[in-house]
């Protein structure tokens, strides 16, 4: 299989978050397409397995440690890729979660999310997470409270009241995977800050093969979407920007639109790596 590599929500192959994407798996086996995204190494490729339509595809997501349902950065890059060869224009995505509408126009692309949801998290859940990143309930923003927020894939969410608490919290990868499979997550824990109304910063835990935290994450600013909504926070529609990244040194940007009903959108560029 022919591995295309790409920096997604960013225009520097420096930053972002990179992923692999293959055009062509028609045919490939889980067991195969596993094994190319252990060998590329990012935190997901994505494979195309089959062309329904002229801009129609039907995806496939890895990391290398399982089949993904959603990934975001990855739908994103394929996109991209996608309109290099067959120009701008809308896409449709035949995914494991459902039907993804994209539209691309000069290397970036923007993608609807299926309809989010949110969910409250037990209280033994979030005593875990927040053993896992050694917090306590005070560092929580109050105005903002932990959920399971879904717009593709379950991300249990926390929002951070403190910059500093945000900047300085560490977890340990094994100790995170074994969350993440314990309850059968299979995206980020998502953590975030909200700097300005509008303006959040979120790091994201996900330890797959080299790596530990995710650069930028689609299907989480997806999630953070639907939970603003859902919780009233923001007054749709509303363009929220997330920032993510800076803490693995690759920054990201995530432009997300909140329409007042239906999928969110969530908007950004990718660029060619060289490797």
């Amino acid at each position: 299989m022919d591995v295309l590599r790409y920096a997604a929500f960013t225009d520097d192959p420096a930053g972002g978050n990179p992923a692999g994407v293959v055009l062509d798996a028609a045919g490939a086996t889980a067991a195969q397409m596993l094994a190319v995204a252990a060998e590329v190494g990012y935190a997901e490729t994505a494979f195309v397995v089959g062309h329904p339509g002229d801009r129609r595809v039907t995806m496939r997501y890895f990391s290398p440690h399982a089949e993904v349902p959603f990934c975001g950065h990855a739908t994103v890059a394929t996109a991209v890729a996608l309109a290099g060869r067959s120009g701008d224009g809308d896409f449709t995505f035949e995914t494991p979660v459902g039907e993804i509408e994209l539209g691309v126009a000069a290397g970036r692309a923007s993608f609807t999310s299926v309809e989010p949801s949110v969910a409250e998290l037990t209280d033994a859940q979030l005593v875990e997470l927040l053993d896992l990143f050694g917090l306590v309930a005070d560092d929580l923003d109050p105005q903002c409270p932990p959920r399971i927020a879904a717009a593709g894939n379950p991300h249990p969410l926390l929002v951070l009241r403190d910059a500093d608490r945000f900047d300085g919290f560490t977890f340990d990868p094994a100790r995170a995977r074994r969350v993440l499979d314990g309850n059968g997550w299979p995206a980020t824990l998502t953590v975030a800050l909200r700097r300005e109304p509008l303006v959040f910063e979120a790091r994201n835990a996900f330890p797959v093969g080299p790596v530990t935290e995710d650069p930028a994450t689609g299907s989480a600013a997806a999630a953070l979407g639907g939970y603003l909504r859902a919780l009233g926070l923001v007054d749709p529609p509303a363009r929220v920007v997330v920032h993510q990244g800076r803490h693995v040194g690759r920054p990201g940007l995530l432009t997300v639109d909140v329409p007042p009903t239906g999928g969110i959108v969530v908007t950004g560029s990718a660029v060619p790596l060289l490797a």
